[in-house]
């Protein structure tokens, strides 16, 4: 069979009204990973054809490793499945991606990205560099090629588009961070005064450059290694970047409304919102999506279960998750009820993918640090409201403890929690394992009271919320004595 590229799809009759061989580049991007080629390529191509945007991404790879040779080798074209469930029907949609131009490794060419500095065309910067991208390191050098770090990057090619006399640009950040725009354009001023640059190039980045932050939403599953040989026989073609993702996708972007206008998103009908705050969102989303996950994932291991699909498929469990969201963890929120409803209601449907199998122990990684960012909020929100404790949060609480207290240290250094017959490994910072080593042997009301008054844990928020101590010990010997699965029946 034919790599997958244009001449194959021109030979091939199986070109597509919207398939862009040649555009302007108006979008650099740094990473070409599957998450920002299922999400904002896909975003770039629908704009493409269906509101005219008439726009590439040139892509450019932040580390020295990654698929640019591949990618280049397929004309930037790749195949996307969006899978999933809509509207309670299952999905399989398949399309051909044209919106990537192609793919520059710095570390090989580096001229070839300062080239683009000189494009007219280009208008908006993308970037998803993971969590630990956005970093100011000193080391970071202006005359390295590149720079090491990816703000330093940023900062070099800015300075090399200001010195070409050029408009700045939209800089659109998806590190999954808070405030990530913020936090970008704070590192790229770093390095604007530790190399000494000219101040007329500050001037000219905070006049001429809008660094947004955002939030982005959608479950990118990647290569489908276990299928590609299947996917390539039924399209005709090998492609070697082949990206899935779940159905669902949502983007708000924190920024001026001249942007919704030169990226048509609505017009497109793409789910992006353009706001000057995008904090509710995140909140939202934090809250209902993670909060759902992290409330109940203890509980649900604890009951027996291994994947979140299997959870949804549990009458008990499912009930249990669904009353967590909408009586207790919705009423704390400040958005519309219908907007939150609608997105809860997304949730569940997210959560039944047949074609994601999320591991609860996976989503357990960290679980203290989780619970305190994404349910903690819900759980003192909700006694503010009602002037109670919300019932089910207490008890994912009373569950997440269990959970942690029964592991041990073993030999090979990992700390190890027992289900019955199975083991599980319990992963967290050394200092809340440590925690947890000491308390081994208290009853119920004892070791509840120790973890409630660790402020490093918690500051002093649950130490302070009347009576939850007392109920959320109440919940873990229950848990002891008759299992997660009865306890949650017994509450919905």
């Amino acid at each position: 069979m034919e790599v997958l590229s244009y001449k194959y799809l021109e030979n091939k009759a199986k070109q597509k009204d919207w398939y862009l061989k040649e555009a302007p580049e108006k979008v650099l991007q740094f990473g070409e990973g599957n998450f920002l080629r299922a999400f904002v390529d896909y975003f770039i191509d629908i704009m493409n054809e269906k509101a005219g945007f008439n726009g590439k991404v040139v892509l450019t790879q932040p580390i020295a490793q990654g698929t640019a040779e591949l990618i280049n080798a397929q004309d930037g074209l790749f195949t996307l499945y969006q899978r999933g469930v809509q509207n309670g029907e299952q999905v399989n949609d398949r399309r051909v991606v044209s919106s990537v131009s192609r793919c520059i490794n710095p570390y090989e060419d580096y001229q070839a990205l300062l080239a683009c500095a000189a494009n007219p065309d280009l208008r908006f910067i993308v970037s998803n560099t993971t969590e630990a991208g956005i970093v100011f390191e000193d080391d970071s050098k202006f005359d390295q090629e590149p720079p090491s770090s990816f703000p330093a990057k940023l900062t070099r090619f800015l300075y090399e588009r200001y010195q070409k006399g050029l408009p700045g640009f939209i800089i659109l950040s998806c590190e999954l961070i808070d405030n990530n725009g913020l936090e970008l354009k704070r590192c790229v001023d770093q390095y604007i005064k530790l190399w000494q640059l000219p101040e007329a190039f500050a001037s000219w980045n905070n006049s001429e450059n809008v660094f947004c932050s955002t939030l982005v939403d959608r479950i990118v599953t990647g290569y489908p290694r276990a299928e590609v040989n299947q996917i390539n026989e039924q399209n005709g073609y090998i492609d070697n970047i082949v990206d899935t993702c779940e159905i669902f996708a949502f983007w708000v972007i924190e920024g001026p409304q001249h942007i919704a206008e030169e990226m048509p998103f609505a017009a497109a009908g793409l789910p992006v919102i353009v706001t000057d705050d995008h904090s509710p969102y995140k909140q939202r989303k934090v809250r209902i999506l993670n909060g759902a996950h992290t409330s109940m994932v203890p509980a649900a291991w604890l009951a027996g279960q291994n994947i979140v699909r299997e959870c949804m498929q549990d009458e008990v469990i499912a009930d249990y998750m669904n009353q967590a969201i909408f009586a207790e963890i919705i009423p704390t929120l400040s958005l519309p009820e219908a907007e939150l409803r609608d997105f809860a209601a997304s949730v569940a449907e997210r959560f039944r993918n047949p074609y994601i199998d999320h591991s609860l122990l996976a989503i357990s990684l960290n679980s203290i640090s989780k619970w305190k960012a994404r349910v903690m909020p819900s759980v003192l929100g909700y006694h503010k409201v009602k002037g109670e404790l919300p019932k089910l949060l207490t008890f994912s609480f009373a569950a997440l403890i269990e959970f942690y207290s029964r592991g041990r240290k073993i030999d090979d250094g990992s700390f190890q929690g027992s289900r019955d017959n199975d083991k599980y490994e319990i992963k967290d910072d050394q200092w809340v394992i440590d925690f947890f080593t000491e308390q081994i042997g208290k009853n119920s009301g004892d070791l509840m009271s120790a973890v409630v008054a660790n402020e490093r844990m918690w500051d002093d928020s649950l130490l302070n919320l009347p009576g939850f101590a007392e109920q959320a010990a109440r919940y873990l010997e229950q848990i002891r004595a008759e299992g997660s699965y009865a306890v949650m029946k017994s509450l919905i």
